[in-house]
């Protein structure tokens, strides 16, 4: 210790002063950091120990030096406190007794507080326990005032949906979700409320849904009687605005508005028929439909209204337009038998305008579930399907009245949906083609009454017996002749009973096609044009075809082939008559600019002229079947010294047809030449016919030999025709001019009678020879006929020297006329 303390006392070289103070300063550190509880003793240990080598040791021993001035300073803190700790014994030790004494006073004090207060507890208790009671019936009275509407409102939701009023449940889920169920969400009962109301919204959805496929299949069957309902009130409207529009012309019309059914009518946005009241005096009347009196809609707008709330509005308008397209093809498919009866083509309008009124009324009443777009495309494709249809279907019908029905339905369809808005120009135009078939159908009923009325015509003028008769017959017919009207009863009218009749069914046609013109909204020149066309076509085409036929019929004879010219003679003269009918009908003057003139001079003009070559035809097979029965002998010696008797048959049989031509009409110097050179012209053509076919049978080249004899008779039957020229069977002719048909064969037969062979040769090619008609071919024709003859019936003829003068005489002649026709030949 001594020495410790003398090394102590020691001054330090300075270096080691240096070394102990910075050793002094570290070992202070790490005490502090000892000493501190917040770092951790590991780092403090690692760096005593990674320092210098002896710091470990150093530590040590400053530790030891730190532990024995702590212990210093404890001491000296313990002796400094000691006496007081001292005193505080003392005091706490008398204390003691009092304390004791207080525990006991304490106690006591306890033991009659718990004895009293032990009462007070439990009714504290009690107490705490009906407060807390108390509280619980507040707050559950609390929550079920929150939870009572919600119940309520899922109550009348229930009851909603058990009265179907699915819109108005639609808006108590939107309040429940929104407003009730958030308020008590905690709840499990409104939990399950939350996850059933979409299951309730699905359900609404479906039942809307059949709801609507419902009215959709309703509506499709109630579409007949919507679309009837508003075609009779557009006719009843159309009917009653052409009594306005009469009374107005009249001067009589006192009521300025459009009243049907005790009903003011007027068009309005929606589409439908608006009542005003009317006087009292219509207020008995019937009641106007319209279509949401025949068809409920609420299906459609209470699925509309559904499916708005729903978010789903979009998927509501496809299906509704998917569906209404389907059965927009439907409407318009019509039946395969639609054609037959009016009943179906009715059917077929009345579904069309049902279904077009019903979309209107949707279109007007609802906002965008149809659009005039879509609606417009829907009319555009029925309008196409409806054209098609009635144009195929019109022409299977061959029944002009039914043609008549149907124009009036499509003229009624198209002013009933023009009402709503619609298009109809594509309508009208269908009725010119309609009008077409109409006219068809009219030229075909037609030309059976015209066939009806020739085939009972007796073809003999009209006998009338009074003046009534005749009074009957004028009435029918424009017949005027002053000659007639002279004389007296009974007397004949010049045609037959079926000009009267032709001509009144001529009017007949012009009223029938008058009837298609109704109510076309056509101007009365368009009116006019149309009637003058139509009746053109009966004339030039039906009535003309019928004459022609009948012209052409085999047992149409010369006598009423002559009652025909005269027919088509009257009749021709009673077109002006049927321009005027036409005329007071559309009350357009003729005189108007392109008004269309009756072609019935030309129909009437071209019968006659068939009529005309008719009996030249028939006049001409007449004499034909008499020249069959001829029956000469060709190689007779001599002639009998009279005509033959087929002749004379044949000359009598035209002398009587000749006399009947004095029946044609001769009022008139045209009339008076027309028949004059109508019965000159059958004359003329007979007689030539006739020349023609007697030289046809002298030259036949089945003939191959002719003798003298039969010349002579064949001359006497020429005689024969000459003189019946000469008589003059038709008037009219000047000098011989009907005896010229016979020139060709008298020159002829004269040439040959006479054996004037040589002025013939010497005089052919002259203008002035007496055989100028005579053709060489023809004349040698016949002599080589009669040569041959002279050969075979005159086997001797060689040994006179007569014949063999005549023979050769023959033969020089036979090679000259060859010559000749060498020549012309060449």
């Amino acid at each position: 210790m001594d020495t410790d303390r003398v090394h102590a006392a020691l001054p330090d070289p300075p270096s080691q002063i240096e070394e102990e103070k910075v050793e002094e300063k570290a070992c202070g550190n790490f005490f502090a950091e000892l000493e501190s509880v917040e770092l951790p003793l590991g780092t403090t240990l690692r760096s005593i120990y990674d320092d210098q080598p002896n710091a470990h040791k150093r530590f040590m021993e400053k530790l030891d030096a730190r532990i024995r001035n702590h212990d210093r300073e404890i001491e000296k803190m313990c002796n400094f406190h000691h006496q007081g700790f001292v005193d505080a014994i003392t005091e706490l030790l008398k204390v003691r007794a009092d304390a004791e004494k207080l525990m006991g006073q304490v106690t006591d004090t306890n033991r009659r507080l718990q004895d009293a207060g032990r009462d007070v507890t439990a009714q504290t208790e009690e107490v705490i326990r009906c407060r807390i009671q108390q509280r619980n019936m507040a707050t559950t009275v609390e929550k079920l005032q929150l939870c009572i509407p919600v119940l309520e409102m899922y109550s009348k939701l229930k009851e909603q949906l058990h009265s179907k009023r699915y819109y108005a449940a639609l808006k108590t889920m939107e309040q429940l979700e929104k407003v009730y169920i958030p308020r008590v969400s905690q709840y499990r009962f409104c939990q399950i409320m939350a996850e059933n109301l979409p299951r309730l919204r699905e359900e609404i959805k479906e039942i809307s849904m059949s709801d609507l496929k419902d009215f959709l299949e309703s509506i499709r069957k109630h579409s007949d009687k919507v679309g009837e309902t508003a075609m009779r009130q557009a006719q009843q409207h159309r009917t009653f605005n052409s009594a306005v529009a009469k009374q107005v012309h009249t001067g009589h019309y006192s009521k300025p508005v459009y009243s049907l059914s005790g009903r003011t009518h007027t068009h309005i946005s929606n589409g439908l028929l608006t009542h005003d009241d009317a006087g009292d005096e219509e207020e008995a009347d019937e009641e106007v439909l319209t279509a949401q009196d025949l068809v409920d809609f609420s299906p459609v707008y209470r699925c509309l209204h559904i499916y708005t709330v729903l978010g789903d509005r979009e998927t509501f308008e496809n299906y509704y337009r998917k569906q209404r397209k389907k059965q927009a093809r439907l409407v318009l498919q019509p039946q395969a038998n639609m054609h037959e009866t009016v009943e179906g083509y009715r059917r077929y309008f009345n579904q069309i305008v049902g279904f077009f009124v019903v979309e209107d009324h949707i279109l007007h009443a609802t906002r965008g579930l149809v659009t005039r777009a879509f609606t417009d495309e829907l009319w555009n494709m029925a309008l196409s399907k409806i054209i098609a249809v009635l144009r195929t279907h019109s022409s299977y019908c061959d029944d002009p009245d039914l043609v008549l029905e149907l124009k009036n339905l499509i003229v009624i369809c198209a002013d009933t949906l023009q009402g709503y808005g619609f298009p109809v120009n594509r309508l009208f135009d269908l009725l010119f083609e309609v009008r077409d078939q109409y006219n068809e159908t009219l030229l075909k009923k037609w030309a059976v009454v015209f066939r009806e009325i020739f085939e009972s015509d007796n073809y003999s003028p009209i006998p009338v017996e009074t003046e009534e008769e005749y009074k009957l017959v004028t009435s029918r017919f424009p017949f005027h002749d002053p000659e007639i009207e002279k004389q007296d009863f009974p007397k004949k009218l010049p045609m037959s009973q079926s000009v009267p009749q032709i001509y009144t069914q001529v009017k007949e046609f012009i009223y029938a096609s008058l009837k298609f013109s109704e109510s076309l909204h056509r101007s009365s020149t368009e009116i006019d044009d149309m009637l003058r066309k139509s009746t053109n076509l009966l004339l030039t085409r039906t009535l003309s075809s019928c004459l022609q036929n009948l012209i052409k019929k085999p047992h149409i004879g010369l006598t009423e082939l002559v009652q025909i010219i005269i027919n088509t003679t009257h009749l021709e003269q009673a077109c002006k008559y049927l321009e005027e009918f036409i005329t007071n009908i559309t009350n357009v003057s003729p005189e108007t600019v392109h008004t269309t003139r009756l072609y019935g001079l030309s129909t009437f003009k071209d019968a006659r002229h068939a009529a005309e070559g008719e009996i030249y035809t028939k006049l001409n097979q007449k004499i034909d079947e008499f020249i069959q029965l001829a029956d000469y002998e060709w190689s007779m010696a001599e002639s009998d010294g009279r005509a033959s008797g087929y002749l004379m048959d044949l000359i009598n049989f035209l002398r009587s047809t000749f006399q009947v031509f004095t029946h044609l009409p001769n009022n008139n110097n045209d009339h008076a030449s027309m028949s004059g050179k109508v019965a000159q012209t059958a004359c003329m053509s007979a007689c030539k016919h006739l020349s023609t076919s007697l030289m046809q049978m002298l030259l036949d080249t089945e003939l191959k030999q002719i003798s003298m004899g039969a010349i002579q008779q064949f001359n006497l039957d020429v005689m024969q025709c000459e003189l019946f020229a000469s008589s003059e069977p038709v008037p009219g002719f000047q000098g011989d001019t009907l005896q010229l048909a016979f020139i060709d064969l008298r020159q002829l037969l004269d040439l040959f009678m006479v054996w004037d062979w040589s002025t013939y040769l010497a005089d052919y090619g002259q203008p002035n020879s007496k055989y100028l008609r005579v053709n060489p071919a023809t004349a040698l024709a016949l002599l080589e006929k009669m040569k041959d003859t002279n050969k075979k019936n005159n086997i001797f003829s060689q040994f006179r020297k007569n014949d063999r003068d005549k023979q050769k005489l023959i033969e020089t002649v036979v090679k000259q006329l060859r010559s000749l026709v060498n020549g012309m030949s060449s």
